[in-house]
């Protein structure tokens, strides 16, 4: 093999190859969706909720096929990718009837976590609709959350499985290149959070962001069988100064590049992000550097 060939964390090494093409020849009449499938069980190539990682792995043998390193069987259908073919959320009708009250006049306030429920539909419709950056499908593992306020929707969260390789974040971790690839799911990333413009109540994104942080550990492991030990979140210079994650005690741990992670010109393409981060356990350290689970 010419030229080393890695997808999502994985590198093909020649024996992998060889398995793979030993794969598809004694299963001919398979398809690429059967040979994904057969390929996880035979590595125990599973999430640790044990879900088979079939579109990682789908993945990974259409990249060894485009190299000619394996040759797949031809497409027998072109599923529906919700990454490329996004269908843009239903806008839903809600009571924007103004909040104008202190923090104590609001509660008590649920949080509930929407994620694979039929609430979802508003969650995606108030990101879309009133979050400057819009909806976006999450990527890996993620939760979402909807905080109500006498049964109205006041604000939203998206967390999700955090970005490979941030390098402020990493150094101030002590992670190494292998050691986050091995315990980078330990850590959760705030992709979304919302408050609707129309709630006004003095102090509200810090206060939330502390009750949030007191729960997301526990609702993971629940949906994943592991906890989460570090949250992390960008904040665009630009347009925001990171005040209500200040306020929540988050600690700023540096900026981004500006080059987005597949950044072969070394030039910024994209603005420049603040990154935060907070810790859910005082050990954190040694939980991502050593993968402690308690």
């Amino acid at each position: 093999m010419h030229t080393e060939i890695t997808y999502r964390g994985k590198t093909a090494t020649a024996e992998d190859i060889e398995f793979i093409n030993e794969l598809i020849a004694n299963n001919p009449n398979d398809s690429r969706w059967a040979l994904s499938i057969k390929l996880c069980k035979e590595w125990n190539w599973v999430q640790l909720n044990g879900a088979l990682r079939d579109m990682v792995c789908r993945g990974f043998m259409l990249k060894l096929h485009r190299a000619g390193c394996i040759t797949l069987p031809p497409k027998r259908r072109t599923p529906n990718n919700p990454f490329v073919n996004r269908k843009k959320p239903v806008e839903l009708e809600i009571d924007q009837t103004p909040i104008n009250v202190s923090l104590f006049g609001i509660k008590p306030l649920e949080i509930r976590q929407v994620h694979n429920t039929e609430s979802v539909k508003l969650f995606n419709s108030l990101i879309e609709y009133h979050h400057y950056l819009g909806y976006c499908h999450p990527v890996g593992e993620q939760l979402k959350y909807i905080v109500f306020a006498e049964k109205r929707p006041i604000a939203c969260f998206a967390w999700s499985s955090a970005p490979r390789h941030i390098g402020c974040r990493d150094r101030f971790i002590g992670w190494t290149k292998n050691v986050r690839e091995k315990h980078l799911h330990y850590m959760a990333y705030n992709s979304r959070f919302l408050i609707l413009s129309w709630v006004r109540i003095p102090h509200l994104a810090s206060h939330l962001l502390g009750l949030i942080t007191r729960t997301l550990s526990s609702d993971w492991e629940k949906k994943y069988n592991h906890p989460i030990f570090f949250l992390e979140t960008f904040v665009d210079t630009e347009c925001f100064g990171g005040t209500c994650y200040k306020a929540a005690n988050w600690q700023y741990l540096g900026n981004t590049t500006g080059r987005g992670k597949n950044d072969k010109t070394h030039k910024q393409t994209r603005s420049i992000k603040a990154v935060w981060g907070y810790p859910l356990s005082k050990n954190f350290r040694e939980q991502l550097l050593c993968g402690a689970v308690k």
